[in-house]
């Protein structure tokens, strides 16, 4: 199997974008590429990685609430289920983990999806940065806390023109 790679340096840094069998693998932060690794990824581009980024691009600037990419993640059956009930959590809300716990139909699989949702392999597009803690808290997050903040804050914003999603203390 052919893996296509590009890199769109988004406003919360690179984001490492794969393609392979016209169906979107992976979009995940990379802060660790080198400049090296970035031009490699370069030259022609696949089709499908050039819609990925435009389609990046406007959600990152408002204009995108949803995706239009096919995306095949690779996981076991029951990440391919998690992260399938991410695709029904609307943009600009949230639930939390116990909550996408009973939509899967077993709130005793609450560890278990946070492990699911944390293997993620294309963030932002399947939107694991919706789900969140109990108490309404930040919690875990691949890229990061700071980053699933921006993309909470960013989506409220858009979707309901507020600032903030949470009171942050």
């Amino acid at each position: 199997m052919k893996v296509n790679t590009a890199y769109y340096r988004s406003p919360l840094g690179l984001l490492k974008i794969a393609a392979a069998e016209n169906c979107i693998v992976e979009v995940n932060f990379d802060d660790a590429a080198t400049e090296e690794n970035i031009r490699d990824a370069g030259g022609n581009p696949d089709p499908l990685l050039i819609q990925c980024i435009e389609q990046l691009i406007g959600y990152f600037n408002g204009s995108r609430r949803s995706f239009d990419l096919p995306v095949n993640p690779a996981g076991t059956p029951f990440q391919q289920h998690v992260w399938n009930e991410l695709l029904n959590i609307p943009f600009g809300k949230t639930v939390s983990y116990l909550e996408l716990s009973r939509r899967l139909g077993n709130t005793k699989a609450i560890r278990a999806v946070g492990a699911a949702n944390g293997k993620n392999p294309v963030a932002i597009i399947i939107p694991c940065h919706r789900v969140i803690g109990a108490k309404n808290e930040l919690v875990g997050y691949a890229g990061g806390l700071w980053r699933k903040r921006f993309l909470l804050d960013l989506e409220k914003r858009v979707a309901h023109g507020v600032q903030t999603l949470f009171n942050y203390s």
